[in-house]
C-alpha cells in the first residue's frame, strides 16, 4: 500500500476517534444528568482520545498536503535589478494640485483641467 493510502485511512481513523470522543463526552453529561451527579470535566480518557486524535489528524492532513514550497518574498524579486526595484508606477502622479498652487501655472491649451476652477 501507498504512503497516501495509508494517510487517508489514518485520517479517516482520526476522524472517527474524534467523533467517538465527541460521543462520550456527550453520552457521560448525559449519564451525569441522568444520576444528578455535578458536572466538574470529562473523564481523563476521553480528553486523551480527544488530543491523540487531533494530533492524528493534523499529522495525517500535512503528510497528505505535502509539497510544501517555502514562502519568500525574494524569489520574485531575484531576476530584477536595483533600477527596475526602484521604480514604482503606482506612485506616479501627472495631475495633482500642487501645480495648481503655484503663481506661475498656466493651465496647457486645448486640454482641460480638473483642478483648476474658471469663473
Amino acid at each position: 500500500m501507498s504512503f497516501k493510502l495509508i494517510n487517508k485511512l489514518l485520517l479517516f481513523g482520526g476522524f472517527a476517534s474524534l467523533a467517538h470522543a465527541a460521543f462520550s463526552a456527550a453520552h457521560h453529561r448525559t449519564y451525569l444528568r441522568v444520576t444528578e451527579q455535578d458536572w466538574n470535566q470529562l473523564p481523563l480518557d476521553i480528553i486523551i482520545q480527544t488530543v491523540m486524535s487531533l494530533i492524528v489528524i493534523i499529522y495525517n492532513i500535512i503528510q497528505i498536503v505535502a509539497d510544501f514550497k517555502e514562502i519568500r518574498a525574494a524569489v520574485d524579486l531575484q531576476g530584477k535589478s536595483w533600477e527596475t526595484l526602484g521604480n514604482l508606477p503606482s506612485f506616479y502622479s501627472f495631475n495633482h494640485r500642487g501645480k495648481a498652487l503655484h503663481p506661475s501655472y498656466e493651465p496647457p491649451m486645448g486640454g482641460r483641467s480638473d483642478l483648476m476652477m474658471n469663473d
